[in-house]
């Protein structure tokens, strides 16, 4: 079953096991705090977390056949169960999965025990993972894909009775898209700003959103793009905020700058999004975001642009001139390349 489709069954069943994998950890941790409030509420004394990297699985199912006190439910949180894996970690001692095996077949009804595989995947050849999707309930919990980005957000306005403009959805997408919880946290903050039936516009959404190092590359290159001298050198000073070093800034120019470049000779190549995807192993939202900038330069362009960007590195790394001014003067230089 998928996050959502769990997320919704808590609140008309809870099952006696659950198995959550997945990379996502957003999806995660809200099927973890929902589970708190649908078991055990405000009583957090029946709670029990393990780590089985560190306790065999056997000391867990004893635990969760272990009558809780003062009557009520038992919630067991057990993390990282290594033997689900294809090739599973060593650990000092042995995990007897027999024991799950038996448990499976006949759950305690006062306790709520809950395997979670921070895992891409589970080897779904193994006797006990095929025990467990069929006597469990299963919750994948794995990135959303690039094309559901634009409904989660449409979702979660819909939740806080807002309205989203095109324009700010562009920077919601574009930024916070690889992280959801951010996602979630900044459109809770705008939604409180601009209150009930507000509307969410793209000055808004620029001037509230928290900005990070990734994003603010990203409005970095867009400004240098615009050829914008002014607001590249506002955003430059915004990251030295974050504590970033101008070099450290010519790094992330020069990653989103070879990516456009690589984007534009693979497109040249006839290469899907997908396929530049695998082949450059970055987010695909990155892809996309490329796709929609190298159409703006020439190859010849965009060479000139890394090499000046190499240039600068070489310069401010031999202390040819001041860090600050170096990055400022590279910035008008990027603009004036064309």
């Amino acid at each position: 079953m998928s996050y959502q489709e769990v997320k919704k069954s808590l609140k008309k069943q809870i099952a006696s096991v659950y198995l959550i994998y997945g990379t996502e950890s957003y999806f995660i941790e809200k099927l973890k705090s929902e589970l708190v409030q649908r078991v055990l509420g405000e009583d957090k004394d029946n709670l029990a977390v393990y780590d089985l990297e560190e306790t065999p699985i056997q000391e867990v199912v004893t635990d969760t056949e272990t009558y809780p006190f003062f009557g009520g439910q038992k919630l067991i949180f057990a993390n990282n169960p290594v033997f689900l894996k294809a090739k599973p970690d060593k650990t000092a001692f042995e995990h007897d999965v027999n024991t799950l095996e038996r448990y499976l077949s006949q759950p305690v009804d006062y306790s709520v025990l809950v395997l979670i595989a921070p895992y891409e995947k589970i080897d779904e050849r193994k006797k006990i993972s095929k025990l467990l999707k069929k006597q469990a309930t299963v919750a994948i919990c794995n990135p959303i894909r690039d094309y559901e980005v634009n409904k989660w957000i449409k979702d979660l306005a819909v939740q806080f009775n807002i309205t989203i403009e095109p324009d700010a959805m562009g920077i919601f997408e574009t930024e916070l898209s690889t992280n959801l919880q951010m996602l979630e946290n900044e459109l809770t903050k705008l939604a409180l700003y601009v209150g009930e039936n507000g509307v969410i516009t793209k000055e808004i959404a620029e001037q509230m959103i928290a900005h990070t190092a990734d994003n603010s590359s990203l409005r970095l290159v867009d400004a240098v793009i615009e050829g914008d001298l002014y607001k590249a050198i506002a955003i430059a000073k915004d990251l030295q905020k974050l504590k970033e070093e101008p070099i450290a800034l010519i790094g992330l120019l020069s990653f989103q700058f070879r990516t456009i470049l690589r984007v534009k000779l693979l497109k040249q190549k006839g290469y899907t999004q997908a396929q530049m995807q695998k082949q450059l192993g970055v987010h695909p939202y990155v892809i996309k975001i490329a796709l929609n900038r190298e159409k703006r330069f020439q190859l010849e362009v965009l060479q000139r642009i890394i090499d000046r960007l190499a240039n600068a590195d070489a310069a401010m790394k031999v202390g040819a001139m001041e860090k600050e001014l170096t990055f400022e003067l590279l910035l008008f230089d990027l603009i004036q390349t064309r």
